[in-house]
This record gives C-alpha cells, structure tokens and sequence, in this order.
C-alpha cells in the first residue's frame, strides 16, 4: 500500500509558512542572526535560527492563550497548515492520526519558573510547568486539529521528526489509518543552547557544514509537518500529491552517546535500509539532504557513508541547516517539506556558504538554488544522539 504526501506545514527562522521559507531561498536570504527573543545572556556572541516572533504574536496568530509553550505554538502554527490540505469530509469519514516530535517538550517555560524557584522554593508559578512533558504539546495541538483516532509523541533527540513520519507511514501501509500528520517541533532554550555549548560544537559564526572551516552548528527552532496518505485514497479524493514517501530506515549506531561512528556504520544502514524498502539504486538518488550539521565528527562520518553508498558518483546533496540552524527534534520535518518540495518541482536547495571540501569525503553541496527537474528520488536523512540514524526516501508520483 503507498504513502502519499498530500500537504506540509512549516515555520522556521526562513518564514512563517510555505511561501514565506520558499521566497527566502530564492532570495537566498539566510534565517541565522542574533537571538531576539531567547532570554540568554550568551545573545550577543552567538547566533540563532531564531523564529522572528514572540510568543505573543504567534498566539495572537492563532488564537490561543500567550502562556502556552512555545513548542504548542510552534507546532500547532505548522500543524494547522498542513491539515488544512485535507477536505472535510476526508476528515470525517477517515481514520485519522496525529504523530508529533519534540526533544524539548514545554521546558522554556520550565526555565522560567526555574529562575524564581531557585530562590525561594514557595515562589514561581507552577501553572508554567503543567506543558512540560513531551506529550503535552501532542495532545493540545491533536485536540486542536480534532484528531483524535491516533495520537503519540516521538522523542528520539534529533532524529524524532523523521521518525514521526516514518511511524506514519508504517501505521498507513498495515492499514491501520488512512491519514496521518506527522511532524515535529521544538524551540530554542537556554537548556539546550547550553548544553551543546558544554560539548564545545556551536559555532559563533554561521554554520559551514562539508566545509573544512567548519567549527559547529548554529542552534535554530521551528516546526514542520506533512500530511501523509494513503496512496489509493489520495488518488481517489482527487488531493494535491507532492510525492510518494516511497522508503525509509532507521538503525543504531551504536557506537557513542553524542557521536557517529567515523566509518558512518548507522548513516550508511539508515540510508541503506531507505534504499532497498524503495526498491532503488543508488544511481536513482538525484539528491540528498544531508543532516549536514557542520560539526567535524558528523560532517566526516556522514561524509564517509555517502561515499560508501555512492563512490564517486555523488548525487548533487546540501545542508540546509546553514539557512534554518540544527532544529533538533523538527529538522528532520523540516527537511522533509524540503524535500518533497524537491521531487515535485525539482528543486535543488544550496548550502548557505562553500569554499574548500573537507579532506576525506571530499563532497561539494549544491551552491546556487535552482531547479532540476530529472530528480525523481530524493533521500532526507537525520541522525540524534544515542547513535539513532534515520532515512526518509521521496519518491516522483
């Protein structure tokens, strides 16, 4: 039974929706800069893929409470485009489901009730932590968006959102739903942006991933979600198909809690996997969006897994993240509307920046924005900590 991908959702540091993000990269605007609405003091010697709205004015967008986390605004924002693609009716008749990732769940409001209870143990509002677990922002935006047949929360650091989507399909291919949205977010804190700076892998600087230069990644945040179905029933109902979700993998590295092994052992097995689930070689491959984080150790491992798989016939590949920074669990939905984007309208998306490969794998990103319109297969691939290794294939209708 196929998947089709009949409607995306997305908000990031490049825009607040489909158009806006599109409109960045022809422009070839970048969403990095310094941070204006994360309350760290480290604002102004780093920079962010930072979502250019406060709280406030994404409730107001919405209609919903400003006290909500901000991952509950994100998500529903990105959620609530994508499910408006789906009629109805389809809505109604369908067995529907909502499958959410986050790494961070509600903890920047965690944080702020932290900064006064660390004072004194009676002050702060509890009512700011009651979204903090994971689940939460899962269960408010499904409710939201009156699913209600299946709903649950990924949380596989930053590969959570390909896992979302890959969790959707299978539920479609054993027939146990029929539409699913699924998809990620996750905001920017001060837990987070700190405890990659711990491990010394943000960079000051825009990112410069498969660059040699490269010194780490620019944290970011957003949310992306994409409607998936059943491919008879998209047929059927006459639905805007992107493209087919046609494979996918997911694998262990196993091999360290913060790093790739440096032979890229899950990148290559997640690819792989994605590779024969498609039934495809990897001369079909006409792109590949790289997890691309600018890091050294996931920069050469994934590196050494493309070469690998495709020796020196390297299909034209790029990072993204150097426009929207490493979203954590969103990046891999994120990519994933980018790269459905790619197989319908050929659209080939640029590193921000490249000067001189990384010596090893050696691999040249596309530079330029453009359009090719030969590319009928694209992998999306997104690796988390813990060693989990996930890869989305996207395949022409």
């Amino acid at each position: 039974m196929g998947v089709a991908v009949t409607g995306v959702g997305i908000i990031c540091a490049l825009g607040t929706n489909q158009d806006e993000v599109m409109a960045s990269f022809r422009a070839h605007a970048s969403g990095i800069g310094p941070a204006q609405h994360l309350p760290t003091r480290h604002r102004d010697d780093y920079v962010f893929g930072e979502v250019p709205l406060s709280n406030a004015a994404l409730a107001a967008q919405q209609g919903l409470p400003a006290r909500l986390s901000r991952t509950i605004l994100l998500s529903h924002h990105a959620a609530r485009e994508a499910y408006a693609s789906v009629p109805a009716t389809l809505r109604e008749e369908q067995r529907v489901g909502f499958i959410s990732a986050t790494s961070v769940g509600g903890m920047d409001k965690t944080e702020s009730f932290f900064k006064d209870y660390v004072q004194a143990s009676t002050a702060g509002d509890l009512r700011q932590v009651i979204n903090h677990d994971c689940g939460k922002s899962t269960d408010f935006v499904a409710e939201k968006l009156g699913i209600h047949d299946f709903v649950t929360t990924i949380s596989t650091a930053c590969s959570s959102s390909a896992n979302a989507i890959m969790l959707g399909a299978r539920m479609i291919e054993s027939g146990q739903l029929d539409i699913v949205v699924a998809g990620g977010a996750d905001p920017l804190t001060r837990f987070t942006f700190n405890g990659f700076n711990t491990l010394m892998i943000v960079d000051r600087q825009q990112s410069r991933p498969l660059d040699a230069s490269r010194e780490g990644l620019n944290l970011g945040e957003g949310a992306a979600y994409v409607v998936l179905m059943r491919a008879d029933l998209a047929a059927a109902s006459g639905a805007n198909v992107f493209c087919q979700l046609s494979g996918f993998g997911n694998t262990n590295d196993a091999h360290h809690q913060t790093a790739l092994s440096d032979d890229g052992e899950g990148p290559f097995l997640a690819m792989t996997q994605a590779l024969a689930a498609a039934n495809l070689q990897p001369a079909d491959i006409g792109y590949v969006n790289l997890h691309g984080t600018g890091t050294e150790n996931n920069d050469l491992a994934e590196g050494a897994a493309i070469r690998r798989i495709f020796g020196e016939a390297v299909p034209k590949l790029s990072s993204t993240k150097s426009f929207t920074g490493h979203t954590l669990a969103a990046s891999g939905a994120i990519e994933a509307v980018f790269s459905a984007l790619a197989v319908r309208d050929g659209l080939m998306f640029p590193n921000f920046s490249f000067a001189t490969p990384v010596e090893g794998p050696a691999l040249r990103p596309v530079q330029q924005f453009h359009v090719d319109t030969s590319v009928r297969h694209v992998l999306s691939n997104s690796f988390g900590f813990g060693g989990n290794c996930s890869s989305l294939l996207f395949s022409r209708a």
